[in-house]
């Protein structure tokens, strides 16, 4: 990535080649045009980044969400449920204790 000049606080200027050798590291093809086309609108985003990196402050902690998150699950209570044997009792084919179902995939796994 491209150095920040000093002093200025925004990255420099990614060059055509700069573009052209993440390409490479990136294994993306671009033609002479879409080179030509790329660099000056990474530079942009480059420089939007500083912009917000300059309106970062210390006293503001870093955070994931803009708003508070709490869990909105219930709380795990154990109550009463079935056995295994009234769970399956319904079932049309049961083996060992589980439902059995016909096999979908074969012996190529």
């Amino acid at each position: 990535m491209p150095d920040t000049p000093a002093g200025t606080g925004a990255p420099a200027a990614i060059s055509r080649d700069e573009v052209a050798h993440l390409a490479d590291l990136a294994r993306i093809d671009l033609s002479e045009a879409e080179l030509d086309h790329l660099a000056p609108q990474l530079s942009v985003i480059l420089e939007s980044v500083a912009s917000i990196n300059g309106v970062a402050s210390d006293d503001i902690p870093p955070t994931s969400h803009a708003l508070p998150l709490t869990n909105v699950f219930r709380d795990d209570v154990v109550r009463p449920s079935l056995t295994a044997a009234e769970a399956l009792s319904g079932a049309p084919e049961v083996e060992q204790q589980r439902f059995k179902v016909p096999r979908i995939l074969g012996d190529e796994q």
